[in-house]
């Protein structure tokens, strides 16, 4: 994907309190738990979801995290209703974000993972979902406020800007998003301000 240099605008940072944003739609789930106490936030996770798989624009993904799928509105749901999941934040189409977990919390993102030797990724890492599929084109909404909010986590958690990966990255050969959709030199040239 590519977009014109100007696409980046001079966009002010999203606010955290207490683990949540300050400006943003909210959605507590309760698919999450306390982090152990002084553990450091080091790693963020980007994934992509869509419920039906390739359908955008319905509440489905925050209801599954919410734990309300209802089974009987697609029978791909069937299969999955009953999983307990949950990111932190979900990007959707049009860029706007909904929270779901605390930045304080573990949310129920990464399943069986590894990052440089250690397991367990949800103990230490904020997962950000993007409403979207491995091989359809993400919005330059999305990739602006996967850049906005980015920033601003890394300022509350340092640590994270040198420990971005996808979801393949941390699960190979078990999880493949964000996919080959995703424009990692484009995120990372707006995350430091070059677009």
């Amino acid at each position: 994907m590519s977009f014109l240099q100007d696409d980046r605008k001079n966009i002010p940072e999203l606010a955290i309190k207490n683990g949540w944003l300050t400006d943003v739609e909210i959605q507590k789930s309760s698919h999450c738990e306390p982090r152990v106490e002084n553990e450091t936030v080091n790693l963020l996770v980007v994934h992509n979801i869509s419920l039906p798989p390739g359908k955008f624009g319905a509440n489905h993904i925050t209801d599954f995290f919410l734990g309300n799928l209802d089974p009987n509105i697609d029978p791909y749901f069937e299969g999955i209703y009953s999983i307990r999941v949950s990111a932190h934040c979900l990007i959707q189409r049009d860029g706007n974000i909904v929270q779901y977990v605390s930045f304080n919390d573990k949310a129920w993102h990464a399943g069986v993972s590894t990052y440089k030797g250690r397991e367990k990724c949800n103990d230490f890492s904020i997962g950000i979902e993007l409403e979207g599929t491995d091989d359809i084109s993400y919005t330059k909404a999305q990739y602006q406020q996967l850049s906005r909010l980015s920033q601003s986590l890394i300022r509350v958690y340092p640590e994270l800007e040198s420990n971005i990966v996808g979801h393949c990255d941390i699960a190979p050969g078990r999880k493949t998003d964000p996919g080959e959709a995703f424009d990692w030199q484009y995120y990372r040239a707006l995350l430091v301000g070059e677009n």
